[in-house]
């Protein structure tokens, strides 16, 4: 890998100061202390510190309005981000081309989460000489640093599909650089990193060594973090088309779909559907906020345009109400090709979390597993789940395997919505792209991955 990494601070491997929401963490003052000397010599809050600042490594870039949520957002036609200080939001996320040497604009999401790998990889070989931390403790750390690696490597074949990503990353640095490898042999990486985490959290007692954030409530615990690290195994089975592995990972997971579905149960109901893992924020100084409800970030105007209405003049979908409203007026850019009338209320504060997966996208999965296996009835029945809880809409009673796919494509494009870029990479694996809107310009098809960035090209040749 050419990350261009240099021997830093500890404090550049952990960063656990001010972790959005989870109060104070008892680290003490670690006084700089070299990578030399946490590899050689590590302390156990050094550990805890370093495990937990892989929380900060995976959540960096999620929430700008130049970040994950919002780029893939804008490529899979979920959002538009009209900043008339930067217009590459529009030039290239719906141009032509996304310029491989911008870190913001068509290089990103590959230094940074390899950069977040390469901390683990030292956090794991640091494991192996501290003293004060029992075996399942280290177990713990071990189960948590390889699921957060997981993740990583998903932000990154996610963004660059079929160009592949390095694997061989635990490499001295100045070694020759990782072959870049194919897109099917990182998602095997990836599942392979998940089903060995899974293995040393089995192993892991009762309680983790280092607190987690409060978007981990609930999922804080060897055990309870292992159905999270299940729920993923699950997404990442369904990528790979391996539905009987997604099914039981899923089985292993903390879906659960048996919320009434009356008027009067809807509060809870959806509670259930949003149980799950978030980044967290905090509006203060020393942390990220959610830039997510940025004033220049819009909703694209075929999320209403689209939606299904509950009968003939019925209500809309809730999910359309629920997730957007309507502007005073609307708002145009790139002389007026680009107009919208819609802005997102996902994101209420700079404090407000965003999703990495949730109890919603696993009933969704399931589904999907189901329909790969021609399972349709058992697909059907999480179908209409997501359709009477999640979109106030009536069950369907016509779902075939004919249609199956076409319908979970569009509840999962409403459940999920502006949370990760599932719009745009569900599309791209069902060879759909080309029916995403082309408001731009006609000629120009949506992006199909991002970029290899320059750097890392140049550090080949």
């Amino acid at each position: 890998m050419n990350m261009y990494q240099t021997k830093k601070t500890l404090l550049a491997l952990c960063a656990a100061v001010g972790l959005g929401g989870c109060g104070s963490l008892d680290i003490g003052d670690l006084n700089n202390p070299s990578l030399d000397d946490f590899r050689d010599n590590p302390t156990v809050s050094g550990v805890n510190s370093a495990s937990t600042g892989l929380l900060l490594g995976h959540r960096a870039g999620v929430s700008a309005p130049n970040g994950y949520v919002a780029q893939l957002g804008v490529i899979g036609r979920e959002a538009y981000v009209f900043d008339p200080a930067d217009p590459r939001a529009i030039d290239e996320m719906l141009g032509p081309v996304m310029d491989p040497g911008a870190a913001a604009f068509g290089g990103n999401y590959w230094t940074a989460p390899y950069a977040n790998i390469r901390n683990a990889n030292t956090l794991l070989a640091a494991l192996e000489k501290v003293a004060g931390l029992s075996d399942a403790q280290k177990e713990g750390v071990r189960g948590f640093a390889k699921t957060m690696q997981a993740l990583d490597f998903l932000v990154v074949i996610n963004t660059r599909d079929t160009q592949g990503a390095p694997i061989d990353v635990d490499r001295p640095l100045g070694a020759d650089l990782a072959p870049i490898e194919g897109k099917d042999a990182v998602f095997a990486h990836i599942a392979g990193l998940l089903d060995t985490a899974a293995g040393h959290l089995d192993n892991a007692g009762d309680s983790f060594s280092f607190r987690l954030s409060t978007g981990f409530n609930g999922f804080d615990t060897p055990a309870t973090f292992r159905t999270f690290n299940r729920a993923v195994r699950a997404r990442v089975a369904v990528y790979m088309g391996r539905n009987e592995d997604a099914l039981t990972a899923l089985s292993q997971s903390f879906i659960t779909a048996n919320a009434p579905a009356d008027d009067g149960a809807k509060a809870a109901a959806l509670a259930s559907l949003n149980v799950g893992v978030y980044h967290v924020f905090r509006a203060a100084s020393g942390d990220a906020d959610n830039g997510l409800l940025s004033t220049t970030v819009f909703a694209h105007p075929s999320i209403a345009t689209d939606a299904e209405t509950a009968g003939a003049g019925g209500p809309v979908d809730d999910r359309v109400t629920r997730k957007t409203v309507k502007l005073n007026a609307p708002v145009s850019a790139a002389d007026g090709k680009l107009t919208t009338d819609l802005r997102f209320t996902l994101y209420t504060s700079a404090d407000a979390p965003v999703p990495i997966i949730r109890n919603e996208e696993l009933i969704l999965l399931r589904a999907e597993a189901n329909i790969g296996m021609g399972q349709i009835g058992a697909a059907a029945d999480d179908l209409n789940y997501i359709r009477t809880r999640s979109g106030r809409l009536p069950a369907r009673t016509d779902i075939t395997a004919e249609n199956a796919v076409d319908e979970l494509l569009k509840q999962k494009r409403y459940s999920l919505m502006f949370e990760g870029g599932h719009r745009w990479i569900d599309m791209r694996r069902y060879g759909k792209l080309d029916e995403l809107p082309r408001n731009l310009d006609p000629n120009v098809p949506p992006h199909a991955f991002f970029p290899i960035p320059v750097a890392e090209v140049n550090g080949r040749q």
